[in-house]
C-alpha cells in the first residue's frame, strides 16, 4: 500500500468533496446506479447480499496500511473469495501521462504480471487489483486465485470489473489500479487518492483471463460470473 496512513484523512475529505462522484449518482438508487454507472447487469447490492457474512478462510488478518492493526480477514464462498478494506492507488507498470515518477514518488516501472506482449500493465487504463503474495496468512493460489483472475470491485453501489494484476506487501491488503479507482468514482491521484474504507473486493475462483490486458473480456466474463454467483444461492 503506497498511500501513507496520514493521507487517509485527506482521501476521506476528497471523497466528501462535490467532485468525488458525479452529481447524478447520489440521486440514483443503488440497483439503478449499478446499471447506469457500472459495467454489468448485476447490481452491487445483489452481489453484497449474496456474499453474506464472512466465512474466514485466511489463517490471519491483514492491515490496510503498514502502521494499522491487522483487522481484515479474507472470506470465502464456494465460488469466490472476498474482503472489505480501503483502497490505495497503484500506479505502477508502464510509464504514462498519469502514472510516472513525477506523479507518483513510489512509482515502480513493473507489475507482478505482464501483458501478452511481455510489457508491464498500464495502471491508468487497465482496471486491476493488488493481492498480497502467498504467506502464512493466506495463499491465494490454494483458493484458485492468481494473476489474471477476474474480480468485481464494489463501492457505493457501483461495480467495476477488474483482474488481479499486481502484488503488494505481504501483510497489507486493499489496493487497486488508478483505472479501477477512477471507474468507481474514487479519487485516483497516486499521491493522495483512494478511500479509507467501504470497498469490497470479490475475486471469482478459477477465473483466469488471457490476455490479462483485455478489459472488455474481463467485463464480459466478470458480468457472467457475477450473474451465476448471484443465481447460485
Amino acid at each position: 500500500m503506497r498511500v501513507p496512513s496520514l493521507t487517509l484523512a485527506a482521501a476521506g475529505a476528497a471523497l466528501l468533496a462535490p467532485a468525488a462522484l458525479p452529481v447524478t449518482a447520489a440521486a440514483v438508487p443503488p440497483r439503478e446506479r449499478s446499471a447506469a454507472h457500472g459495467e454489468g447487469a448485476v447490481a452491487a447490492t445483489d452481489l453484497l447480499a449474496r456474499l453474506g457474512e464472512c466465512h474466514q478462510i485466511s489463517r490471519g488478518r491483514y492491515r490496510t496500511d503498514a502502521d494499522r492493526s491487522a483487522k481484515v480477514p479474507v472470506c470465502g464462498t464456494r465460488d469466490a473469495v472476498f474482503w472489505k478494506a480501503d483502497m490505495d492507488i497503484d500506479c505502477d507498470g508502464q510509464s504514462t501521462a498519469r502514472c510516472n515518477r513525477r506523479t507518483d514518488p513510489s512509482f515502480a516501472a513493473m507489475t507482478a504480471y505482464q501483458q501478452s506482449d511481455g510489457r508491464h500493465l498500464k495502471a491508468d487504463s487497465l482496471p486491476y487489483i493488488v493481492l498480497p503474495p502467498p504467506s502464512r496468512i493466506w495463499n491465494p493460489r490454494k483458493d484458485g486465485v492468481k494473476g489474471g483472475s477476474v474480480a468485481a470491485v464494489l463501492y457505493h453501489g457501483r461495480v467495476q470489473y477488474a483482474v488481479v494484476g499486481d502484488t503488494g506487501p505481504r501483510d497489507v491488503i486493499g489496493e487497486a489500479s488508478y483505472a479501477t479507482a477512477r471507474g468507481l468514482g474514487i479519487p485516483s491521484d497516486p499521491r493522495d487518492g483512494g478511500v479509507p474504507s467501504g470497498v469490497t473486493y470479490v475475486v471469482f475462483k478459477h477465473s483466469h483471463l488471457d490476455p490479462i490486458e483485455d478489459h472488455a473480456a474481463a467485463v464480459s466474463k466478470g458480468a457472467r460470473l457475477a450473474r451465476l454467483f448471484v443465481a447460485n444461492r
